[in-house]
């Protein structure tokens, strides 16, 4: 019976399982984009999006870190980072219309933004990452409700 080798977990600080709305961009280039977080601590973060990134750069990510993580309360916050790893879909996967790029980012500072009462509209809304398909929606019309009687 071989005993499989023992992989080493690399990560430093707890991993949280986090849906939430990012935006992001490189510093000292024109690429700017939206995303959304798969999971998130202290130290990194895995996020999907369409902008096209490579690995070892720097970037910017701006979202609302949670309280688990700020061990107080929730919070906007600029972070800066290095990519790790960027995932691409297979090319085979025809089922998805439009399908994200998985990034690993190694964060290494952040910036506490200060609340604003509009803070929600400083981050893209995650529906918007997704294409809208209104011509595929039945139309309901008023002529066609039941008569009650």
């Amino acid at each position: 019976m071989t005993i499989p080798p023992v992989g080493i977990e690399r990560r430093v600080g707890q991993r949280f399982p986090y849906l939430l709305p990012v935006s992001l961009r490189q510093p000292g280039t024109s690429i700017e984009g939206v995303g959304f977080t798969q999971d998130l601590s202290s130290r990194g973060v895995f996020f999907f999006t369409n902008a096209v990134l490579t690995e070892g750069s720097e970037i910017e990510l701006t979202l609302r870190m949670p309280s688990e993580i700020t061990l107080g309360e929730s919070m906007p916050v600029r972070c800066r980072g290095h990519i790790l790893r960027v995932v691409r879909p297979p090319a085979s996967d025809s089922s998805a219309v439009e399908p994200k790029i998985g990034v690993a980012v190694r964060l290494e500072g952040y910036e506490y933004l200060p609340e604003s009462t509009g803070s929600s509209a400083s981050f893209p809304r995650v529906a918007a990452l997704h294409p809208h398909h209104d011509e595929e929606r039945p139309l309901v019309h008023s002529s066609t409700r039941p008569v009650l009687g």
